[in-house]
């Protein structure tokens, strides 16, 4: 039976905006404040979807959260209706406010992490939405995320859903954006490869000292567990702390891996070559034959690999074995980086073509190819039993671009945020969207 890796991208979200929110997130942080452009940023990214639904790629997308989040400010003492509750936050404390328009969900590399039913011990597609409790405006994110993915993956017969690990500190996880998956095939048993920043327990491991390290290793063995992965399917490795210090806030900013291949930079890990050694060895016993491409610092630096989002792209496979590269336009603007890439084509290995999007709404806000999309290995009857409403055809994408020009902003400031006609237009947007991808009641509106 033939198998897909469907990527399910995010749609960004009514209230994009510029909250600077995420410290140890450089893009993040030097942007905040600027104006922005909802309705380019949602173009950009349906753009992105498109192409390569037209390149012959499996495609999704993944619904954007109700905001401004008006149920969170209620739970922080912001009482009346819903336009004072926007009113009286945006006067006494503006930074709630900001968060509570947060437009971060559209980064579904951060929604949940899933395992595909040739690893998992019930052979279904198992998801555990991320608990993101690094970050206040994400934390709140994972009860709709859990909706959202419990209408698309709805059939008990094929898929498996998990509430958020416990928001705590020792549990932190930010879910796919950690998380890679090895394989021969991607209908044949892989290796699961989770990459912690810092354990919650054992003081073996070293810690960033600047900017926090997201992701605990307890957090990604309890998801191992969840999912009901075995042993020798799975392998966890440190992030060099030193890197997360430099704003690579996530693996996926310094790492991406995909089908027999890890894509990293020389300084993504500790303990590199035992790592590397484990997966080959692992994968191996699974009929696959583990392969790894080093960028050196020498070429390119974590400075470089982080202004650019070299490794926060997508690495597909082609039908004739060899790799595509989607990478930002940032990384054809920063030299280094361009002459790394185009020696690295030119060169007859896996990664043959590099094919470059403007997704620059998204990276101003400290994201890029890899943090918008979600990736999801299904069989055929497992693909046949996901929503269709969510499966991305060229008259879908019509329908939603004419979604998008109706009803977002070309431009946003922080300003913009205290209009309680912002939320109107939200709910309203989302409305619509709810019966165009055929998701029924899962925004706290629509229930309540």
């Amino acid at each position: 039976m033939k198998s897909y890796e469907v990527n399910f991208d995010g749609l960004v979200g009514p209230t994009h905006n510029y909250g600077g929110l995420s410290y140890g997130n450089v893009a993040s942080q030097s942007n905040s404040q600027q104006s922005s452009n909802p309705k380019e940023a949602a173009l950009q990214g349906l753009a992105k979807m498109k192409a390569l639904m037209e390149m012959g790629f499996q495609q999704g997308v993944l619904a954007p959260q109700e905001r401004p989040d008006v149920a969170a400010l209620r739970r922080l003492g912001f009482s009346g209706s819903d336009a004072q509750v926007i009113e009286r936050a945006a006067k006494d404390a503006m930074p709630l406010l900001v968060a509570s328009c947060s437009a971060s969900s559209m980064w579904v590399a951060n929604a949940a992490t899933v395992s595909p039913s040739a690893d998992t011990a019930d052979g279904r597609v198992h998801f555990t939405a991320a608990n993101l409790n690094c970050k206040y405006h994400r934390s709140i994110e994972h009860p709709t995320t859990s909706r959202v993915l419990g209408a698309m993956f709805a059939d008990q017969k094929h898929f498996a859903h998990h509430t958020a690990l416990p928001a705590v500190a020792q549990f932190g996880d930010e879910g796919a954006a950690n998380h890679t998956r090895f394989c021969r095939d991607y209908g044949q048993a892989g290796v699961e490869f989770f990459v912690f920043g810092r354990s919650a327990f054992d003081t073996r491991y070293p810690a960033p000292q600047k900017y926090p390290a997201r992701q605990t290793l307890e957090a990604s063995q309890a998801v191992a567990r969840l999912h009901g992965l075995s042993d020798d399917g799975v392998v966890y490795a440190q992030q060099n702390p030193s890197v997360i210090d430099q704003g690579v806030f996530h693996n996926d900013v310094i790492a991406v891996g995909n089908g027999e291949v890890l894509f990293y930079h020389e300084d993504a890990f500790l303990e590199t070559d035992k790592m590397l050694a484990e997966l080959q060895a692992k994968l191996g016993k699974r009929g696959g034959n583990f392969q790894s491409i080093c960028v050196p610092r020498s070429q390119v630096t974590v400075e470089d690999a982080v202004r650019s989002y070299l490794f926060n792209s997508q690495l597909l496979s082609r039908a004739d074995g060899s790799m595509l590269l989607i990478v930002p336009e940032e990384c054809r603007g920063n030299e280094r980086v361009w002459q790394y890439l185009q020696g690295l084509t030119s060169s007859g290995g896996l990664i043959r073509e590099v094919k470059v999007f403007d997704l620059k709404q998204s990276m101003q806000n400290g994201g890029g190819p890899a943090c918008l999309r979600l990736r999801v290995a299904l069989n055929q009857t497992e693909l046949a039993a996901v929503n269709p409403g969510v499966i991305m055809t060229a008259p879908l994408y019509g329908t939603l671009t004419q979604w998008v020009d109706k009803h977002y902003r070309d431009r946003l400031s922080e300003n913009d945020l205290a209009d309680p006609q912002l939320l109107l237009e939200c709910r309203t947007a989302l409305d619509e969207l709810t019966q165009i991808l055929k998701l029924g009641a899962v925004y706290p509106f629509q229930i309540n």
